[in-house]
């Protein structure tokens, strides 16, 4: 009777810790990601927080460049691109193409000695500048959240676990395009 108390001791340890890991492992798949959503979120509000300061830039802009139509055209394009994205994929696209215009733009208007003495615009550039330096700081966490949650779908008992809870799907990584590490060429 004594070797049953026992057994049935070790059998019930043996199941606890057994439910602890699996209770465990189910924990974590969700952490992860949450951890890839809340930072996608945080991206999201940079790439907001651009796209309401551009208008007043390009604004402050246009009174000195009338034939830079086409990179104004580009920004509307590209705020309306962003307003319709539905997917993270959708947003990332837009935002990439953002910030190539951001360059562009803060570019040509070096090319103005008025416009570079504006208050108006030396303000909005460097809050551009300290958006874009936010977004930078975002999407490297987001990466980072990704990459965690993306490791651990792949190992042997996370598959296991990100599979019950649904989360088949990697995080998609914010990365840059090839055209965006080159200098922009900007010509009159």
């Amino acid at each position: 009777m004594k070797k049953f108390g026992i057994v049935l001791i070790v059998v019930v340890a043996i199941a606890l810790i057994l439910a602890g890991w699996f209770i465990q492992g189910l924990n974590t798949a969700v952490t992860l990601d949450e951890n890839v959503k809340q930072s996608w979120a945080q991206v999201e509000n940079q790439l907001q927080r651009r796209n309401d300061l551009i208008p007043n830039l390009v604004n402050t802009v246009k009174g000195y460049m009338t034939y830079e139509k086409d990179l104004f055209t580009k920004v509307t394009e590209l705020r309306s691109q962003w307003a319709k994205a539905q997917t993270t994929e959708e947003k990332i696209n837009a935002a990439k193409g953002m910030g190539d215009v951001v360059s562009r733009l803060l570019l040509v208007a070096e090319n103005y000695p008025d416009l570079k003495a504006n208050k108006n615009f030396l303000s909005l550039q460097d809050q551009l500048e300290g958006t874009e330096n936010r977004i930078a700081v975002e999407r490297m966490r987001f990466n980072q959240a990704a990459m965690a949650f993306n490791v651990y779908q792949r190992t042997v008992f996370g598959s296991f676990f990100t599979k019950m809870r649904g989360l088949t799907k990697p995080a998609v990584y914010f990365e840059v395009e090839e055209k965006a590490k080159q200098v922009p060429k900007v010509e009159f």
